[in-house]
């Protein structure tokens, strides 16, 4: 049997159930939602741990016809799957966590229908095989994170949302032009079937421009510079589970995942485009840690950082596709990219604690200004420790994973004579850190005041999901470990190192 529809059906099914069942049995909307995201977590895991194998289902049984894919194809090869385990684990924890937060709200059933509804965009968006279903995906999970960041209905939120709608309109405007004039030139919409017909052809000024276009609107849903400016207002207005998503997982599903896709699997490697990315990491990773440093807001603060590690995701990423366009080493290409595909899984979870530690915060005090806060350490000690565990992840502290995958982009660079990018990505770790020490100072550390005298820990749900995420900071550095690093993050390496194979396996040609 092939599970790979599931992935969209579930959590479909779930959105569509929810509001219709959820006014009369309270508890079913949080019972539903993550007993979804549950067996969709389980099952990415039982992919993972398979092995390096691939997957296509073609939808209504319509295939390859006289050589041409004109059905629906979805797709799971190995980094597919890294990107659904980080969706629907981050997904199941932000969606525990909700079940005590998500109280203070009213309509719980349209919050978790919502929140069912976006995990089924950003599932298909993963699976996609064609850039069309990419797009519909896409709106799928961009609509209903407006309606999240929004869900609290005041002023901020509300300005928030429609700022986050009018840029994201902008960057569904550039990817669907780019998708049309794709079609207009080479008369399909399969990623592998256009990877086929550009290896085949001289791609032309056409294909640089369709590759700005795409550049253009999925680095908006990936939040780089300077397709930024949407993130901090959404990110810090939402409720925290939803920042947790929006930063955690929803700028990689629709963002730095199709990038991914495209660059490598569809569009031939060049050196101008790979160049341009590389800034463009550059950038994000420098510009953002520099907003970040003067904010006092914590989910600000947290929303500037995570354009701040995108852009190590991206340097990593870029300098691998440099590499390869100059015909230079592919096995540093590889540790290149290896380093930029593990912080990308390793940002979802400590980015994703950091937001969900700042709700609990925010959940027993109402603020969310540090110099207003203080010594909460003394009462709040699971949130405390969670907080301090992600800091230092984020921060690149060892043991925690932030360390290692930042110490592989690090040291690629270096191997490759980018001594200026290993040098900024060093001081940004540096600046990172001090951002997260004063965090730390200002809201756990200082002398407690006498309005939190008699403040009390986050309910069971939100601490639990928050310990676990923080266990996971310390347990997820063991992939740096040979063998298991082959089982997880190698796969996804090959997937894209392997430029003509993607192409091979879905078309067989």
């Amino acid at each position: 049997m092939n599970y790979i529809p599931l992935y969209v059906i579930l959590p479909l099914l779930a959105g569509v159930i929810i509001p219709i069942v959820g006014r009369k049995v309270k508890f079913i909307p949080a019972l539903l939602t993550n007993l979804v995201l549950l067996f969709l977590t389980i099952l990415t895991v039982l992919f993972i741990l398979k092995g390096d194998f691939f997957m296509v289902y073609k939808v209504g049984g319509w295939g390859i016809i006289k050589g041409i894919p004109v059905g629906i194809f979805l797709v799971v090869d190995a980094l597919s799957r890294l990107v659904l385990l980080i969706v629907n684990l981050i997904g199941l924890c932000a969606g525990l966590y909700s079940i005590s937060y998500i109280k203070k709200f009213t309509g719980e059933e349209k919050y978790f229908a919502l929140f069912s509804l976006m995990i089924a965009g950003m599932n298909g968006v993963v699976i996609s095989g064609d850039l069309f279903n990419i797009f519909v995906f896409l709106e799928i999970a961009a609509i209903a994170s407006y309606a999240l960041v929004a869900f609290g209905i005041r002023k901020e939120e509300l300005e928030a949302s429609f700022k986050y709608q009018v840029l994201g309109g902008i960057s569904s405007m550039m990817i669907l032009l780019g998708i049309g004039i794709t079609y207009w030139a080479f008369s399909t919409l399969n990623i592998a079937d256009v990877s086929s017909l550009l290896r085949s052809r001289n791609p032309g000024r056409i294909v640089f421009f369709i590759q700005a276009l795409f550049l253009m609107g999925f680095g908006l849903k990936a939040a780089l510079v300077p397709f930024h400016s949407w993130l901090p207002d959404a990110h810090s207005s939402a409720p925290s589970p939803i920042s947790a998503m929006l930063s955690g997982v929803l700028i990689k599903a629709i963002g730095m995942y199709v990038i991914l896709r495209l660059f490598f699997n569809m569009f031939p490697v060049s050196y101008k485009t790979s160049l341009i990315i590389t800034l463009i990491g550059a950038l994000s990773m420098i510009i953002g840690v520099f907003l970040a440093i003067g904010q006092w807001d914590i989910k600000r603060l947290l929303a500037y950082h995570s354009i701040s590690q995108m852009g190590y995701v991206v340097t990593g990423i870029g300098a691998g596709l440099l590499l390869i366009s100059k015909g230079q080493d592919l096995s540093l290409a590889a540790f290149a990219i290896l380093g930029g595909i593990f912080h990308l899984y390793n940002h979802a979870i400590f980015k994703g604690l950091l937001f969900l530690t700042a709700g609990s915060v925010e959940h027993r005090t109402g603020l969310r200004d540090m110099r207003q806060i203080g010594g909460l350490g003394q009462k709040m000690h699971l949130t405390t420790t969670s907080s301090l565990a992600a800091s230092m992840a984020i921060a690149g502290i060892p043991p925690f994973n932030g360390f290692f995958s930042k110490l592989i982009i690090i040291i690629a660079l270096l191997k490759a004579h980018y001594y200026m990018l290993s040098f900024f990505a060093v001081l940004v770790s540096v600046i990172t850190l001090s951002s997260f020490l004063k965090l730390q100072r200002y809201t756990f550390f200082e002398k407690l005041k006498q309005d939190w005298q008699q403040i009390k820990e986050s309910p069971f749900w939100m601490t639990s999901s928050m310990l676990f995420m923080a266990m996971l900071c310390l347990v997820t550095s063991a992939l740096i470990i040979p063998g298991i690093r082959e089982r997880f993050l190698s796969p996804a390496v090959k997937a894209l190192m392997e430029l003509g194979r993607y192409s091979l396996n879905v078309l067989g040609q």
